[in-house]
């Protein structure tokens, strides 16, 4: 489980709805966490999958960790994995190949 800046972006990042399963499709989901990224965005509620991203937490105004997305295609990279035409593996569907990467 990762730990986040603050009770009230946990509670975003968490924020599970009866009646929409993807968060992208409900419009109470405000905040999308990307574990293998290590990124955070605001929702656009457009029907699509579209976010901004987010630098600094809008509840309690901490710098969020910086994007890890160059890193994990370097990573990927270097293990001769081609996210787009290969099985990425289970850890970098996670957060858990950030403990791992050199």
């Amino acid at each position: 489980m990762t730990e986040h800046c603050c009770e009230e972006m946990t509670r975003h990042v968490d924020w599970h709805c009866d009646t929409h399963a993807d968060p992208f499709a409900c419009p109470d989901a405000l905040v999308d966490f990307s574990a293998k990224f290590r990124e955070y965005g605001l929702i656009v509620h457009d029907g699509g999958t579209s976010r901004i991203g987010m630098l600094f937490c809008p509840w309690c105004g901490q710098r969020l960790p910086e994007s890890q997305r160059d890193r994990w295609f370097d990573e990927l990279e270097a293990r001769g994995i081609d996210p787009w035409k290969d099985d990425v593996p289970a850890e970098f569907q996670d957060g858990s190949w950030l403990q791992t990467a050199s």
